[in-house]
């Protein structure tokens, strides 16, 4: 499979975050460069036409499968090997339509400032 059944702008091949997109059913039909490198000992670019549920573990899959079903948005970081990660899980609308769901994984350096303001 590859990523042509998806139609997205072009930029977002290059994009600095990796981005993941599945259809309602959690089949995944879209992954951008950075995520076919970052998933590439799980399959890279095969794993287009996958179930998205099988790449997670309890109770991740079952909080994705919810966030999917009551079309929700899901925003936190994580640390994996000493580096840490945003992930940030939401539904995309086509003319008002909910018809998928994305992850976006951000790499946050360690250089990465904090501003407080307000």
């Amino acid at each position: 499979m590859s990523n042509d059944s998806f139609l997205c702008p072009a930029w977002i091949n290059e994009f600095q975050g990796k981005v993941t997109v599945c259809d309602r059913q959690g089949t995944i039909i879209y992954l951008n460069n950075r995520a076919i490198k970052n998933f590439e000992k799980e399959g890279g670019l095969k794993l287009i036409g996958t179930n998205l549920y099988s790449c997670h573990p309890e109770p991740s899959r079952t909080k994705l499968r919810e966030l999917i079903e009551k079309c929700e948005t899901n925003i936190y970081y994580t640390i994996k090997n000493g580096e840490k990660h945003l992930i940030h899980q939401a539904p995309l609308f086509e003319n008002g339509k909910y018809l998928w769901y994305a992850e976006f994984i951000f790499d946050i350096p360690d250089s990465t400032l904090t501003h407080v303001r307000g």
